[in-house]
């Protein structure tokens, strides 16, 4: 399993967190409430060019947002940190392009 974590400083973490919940619940096993979720990618949700295989959880606080993603392979990692950080851009427009500094491991 390769692992990547994120501490992400924003005062709207609860936000972020059920937005990209609500917005992956259409395709993907998701769960959460307004401090914690969990959303589950599995092989081959979306075809070949989608990052499958992974788990991706949230921890919203009153000053941050801890992201966690659990991947079966690198490239799948990869995948999915980068799309967890286009959703969150898209979703954090109004606060600018938030600071995702993943620390593998």
């Amino acid at each position: 399993m390769f692992i990547s974590t994120a501490v992400i400083p924003t005062e709207k973490g609860s936000r972020y967190l059920q937005q990209l919940c609500k917005h992956w619940t259409h395709n993907l096993t998701v769960e959460y409430d307004a401090h914690q979720g969990k959303v589950i990618f599995p092989k081959d949700a979306r075809g070949a060019d989608w990052p499958s295989d992974g788990i991706f959880t949230m921890q919203a606080s009153d000053t941050a947002l801890t992201c966690r993603i659990e991947a079966s392979a690198p490239e799948q990692l990869a995948g999915l940190k980068g799309a967890v950080e286009r959703h969150l851009d898209r979703f954090a427009f109004r606060e600018g392009k938030l600071a995702c500094d993943w620390q593998d491991g």
